[in-house]
């Protein structure tokens, strides 16, 4: 069997140059970089809606933990719940002053219940309840 012995040439061109292995490398840096930004920038976005949804999720439950409407009485409460604080301002509306022709059972009253993150974030509810009118 006849062997063919490599030429120099021949012997040079059986693999990868330095430049070649680091033209790859800083293709596969570039891809990791860029892999590495979008999961940065999805964590973040799921760390600041977890935080948005502690805050929604604490002003439900001090909504929900509210007297029933004849005990809701003027003034204010506060408090702190799972780390937030919260605070609820019952304020009689500025139309329950006004005298309506035919006597109404119920006045309305205006609660803002505002709720601060440990991270300084703030939600405010603006609603209206109604209350039965005290008896005359």
């Amino acid at each position: 069997m006849f062997r063919a012995i490599p030429s120099e040439r021949q012997r040079g061109q059986a693999g990868f140059t330095i430049i070649e292995a680091l033209v790859a490398l800083a293709v596969v840096a570039a891809s990791l970089a860029a892999i590495g930004s979008v999961v940065a920038t999805s964590a973040r976005g799921t760390w600041r809606l977890e935080a948005h949804l502690a805050l929604i999720e604490t002003a439900r439950a001090v909504m929900a933990g509210l007297p029933k409407r004849d005990g809701l009485a003027p003034g204010n409460l506060s408090g702190e719940l799972a780390g937030h604080a919260w605070r609820v301002d019952v304020l009689p509306s500025p139309a329950a002053g006004l005298d309506a022709a035919p006597p109404v059972l119920w006045v309305p009253q205006e609660v803002a219940i505002t709720v601060r993150s440990p991270a300084g974030a703030i939600l405010r509810l603006d609603t209206i309840r109604l209350s039965r009118r005290a008896s005359r």
